[in-house]
């Protein structure tokens, strides 16, 4: 059962429902020169992160996928293909989120703007930390998965 509370409408004083919903997000691993790209995290909670953010309403996963990546690295991202879904309601700190993820191909120079402070190239072997919200889960679940449908990460 979804979670609501009932609240009074200040105007004609009937009862509203008013349902509390997970939030959509899009998170991206942009495959990008020898790694991927992360970035560091303007707002709580700081550290480090792959590109994404809430998906605006009436935006396709997708559109926000891109629009997500190229205000936060600068990139244009080409071979977008979706790759999993997180929905732990505790994987965000502030709210429950639920994020699809998916993987590109970076093209462009890469430029942190937006909510990023800096945007950097890292080898998914390797992370910086701390890295934030469950995505160290997820570049370790795009190893696996690199490694069991593409021979391992090799990364032009």
């Amino acid at each position: 059962m979804p979670e609501k509370d009932v609240i009074i409408c200040p105007n004609c004083g009937e009862k509203i429902t008013r349902y509390r919903n997970p939030f959509p997000t899009v998170d991206i691993i942009i495959e990008y020169s020898s790694g991927i790209v992360l970035v560091s995290r303007k707002n709580p909670p700081h550290g480090w992160a792959l590109p994404g953010g809430f998906v605006d309403y009436g935006e396709s996963l997708e559109n926000a996928a891109r629009r997500e990546a190229r205000e936060e690295t600068s990139l244009r991202i080409d071979n977008l293909q979706m790759f999993h879904v997180y929905s732990d309601p505790g994987r965000d700190p502030r709210f429950h989120t639920i994020t699809t993820v998916f993987v590109a191909r970076g093209e462009g120079v890469l430029q942190a703007s937006d909510d990023a402070v800096d945007a950097v190239v890292v080898d998914p072997y390797h992370l910086p930390d701390p890295v934030v919200f469950d995505h160290a889960k997820i570049i370790e679940d795009y190893r696996e998965w690199k490694a069991r449908h593409h021979g391992g990460i090799s990364i032009p």
